[in-house]
């Protein structure tokens, strides 16, 4: 497949099944778990559906042209994805992240990978100078979730790969934009994580996670990691993402739309505090977003006066559903403190911001009149 093809048309026709010859429109669902060979020392190229699927290669490829990279790898969700990443890391290893980042990730560096004798040191990514005076010896590479969840800071990927220089490596969680508006790799990454379950699958029905690369080296480490841990993306949710994707180019941007009209409702209501999302003109960083990014995708944060608004609107709410999770059609409230980053320490979660009155929006592809309209009477005192 040309890869110097508008990103919609690759959405729908990347992945194709090269060794079917049936004609198929849609890849078929390998539903095998071992295939046999010609003879010894021939092989059709699949021995194990573990270590390769015809299904998930499809999908495999797929992601890597999205995301303009080489390689990638298809994971049964997105911590599996993030977590044979860290096995790539030693005892003694340093790595930087963002400070506000997903819970299940924060939880996984702070039990996982602090078990294995790698220290995690947290930093404000969306002022990339801060990085300089955390670089040791010891520190093996840098992670970035951009926008953060659930805050929506923005981090500049080329100034951090500047500043780090060849030697470390760059993670980038690509999650909340998908590479339908940001492609990390051109500005310097050197891994891409996903959580595929999210806007890639797009429809609540499927767990999945990716690596993307253009390293030859780490795809090679990372591919031994993949057949020995064994978290690989069944046939079956691969040919639900693949289905999924041929509609990311047409949700991300329905779905951008409504979150542009929630916002300014939102910021116009007395009762709404603040809204995070870099969209907004006021936000901290809106320029790196416009820089680096072709859009601002569809999460939004926001602060209400206090908890009882909270779980009024969580109460009264009825097209919009009260539930974790996001980047599906149907639009998501979620409630960080009680869900996402339940788990966090208190004290972290005061410091990030990540309090009992900030609630978060993962807006879907309803009518934004309809959303609008829902919101509007769950805060109403009526």
């Amino acid at each position: 497949m040309k890869t110097d093809m508008n990103i919609e048309t690759l959405c729908v026709h990347s992945g194709k099944d090269k060794r079917n010859d049936t004609g198929a429109i849609a890849v078929p669902i390998y539903q095998s778990a071992t295939y046999a060979h010609p003879a010894i020392g021939e092989s059709t190229g699949f021995d194990y559906s573990r270590v390769h699927n015809p299904t998930r290669q499809c999908l495999e490829e797929l992601i890597a042209q999205l995301e303009g990279g080489k390689h990638a790898l298809a994971f049964s969700t997105g911590m599996a994805a993030i977590g044979a990443i860290m096995e790539l890391f030693s005892p003694g290893d340093h790595i930087i992240t963002s400070a506000n980042l997903y819970g299940g990730t924060s939880r996984l560096f702070d039990t996982v990978s602090h078990k294995n004798g790698i220290r995690i040191d947290r930093i404000d990514m969306s002022d990339p100078r801060i990085l300089r005076d955390r670089i040791t010896a010891h520190t093996k590479a840098v992670f970035i979730e951009t926008p953060t969840n659930p805050l929506m800071r923005v981090t500049d990927i080329a100034a951090v790969r500047d500043i780090i220089g060849q030697e470390m490596r760059l993670i980038v969680d690509n999650t909340f934009l998908t590479p339908y508006f940001q492609k990390p790799l051109a500005l310097g990454a050197d891994i891409v994580v996903h959580s595929g379950t999210k806007y890639l699958g797009g429809h609540n029905d499927t767990l999945a996670g990716f690596i993307v690369t253009s390293n030859d080296m780490l795809i090679e480490r990372l591919r031994y990691l993949y057949k020995t841990i064994g978290a690989c993306l069944s046939p079956f949710d691969s040919f639900l993402i693949i289905r999924g994707i041929k509609t990311l180019a047409l949700r991300m941007e329905k779905s951008q739309q409504n979150a542009k009209e929630i916002t300014q409702w939102l910021s116009a209501h007395p009762r709404v505090r603040a809204v995070y999302y870099p969209g907004l003109p006021d936000h901290p960083d809106y320029a790196t977003s416009k820089k680096q990014a072709s859009g601002f995708g569809a999460m939004i944060a926001f602060e209400v006066d206090n908890e009882e608004t909270v779980k009024a609107v969580l109460k009264r709410l009825k097209i919009i559903l009260y539930a974790e999770s996001l980047g599906g059609v149907e639009t998501l409230i979620t409630y960080p403190v009680l869900q996402t980053h339940a788990d966090l320490p208190k004290e972290t979660r005061d410091e990030l911001g990540i309090n009992h009155r900030l609630l978060r929006l993962s807006v879907g592809i309803e009518s934004a009149g309809d959303l609008i309209a829902d919101l509007a009477q769950a805060f109403s005192s009526e």
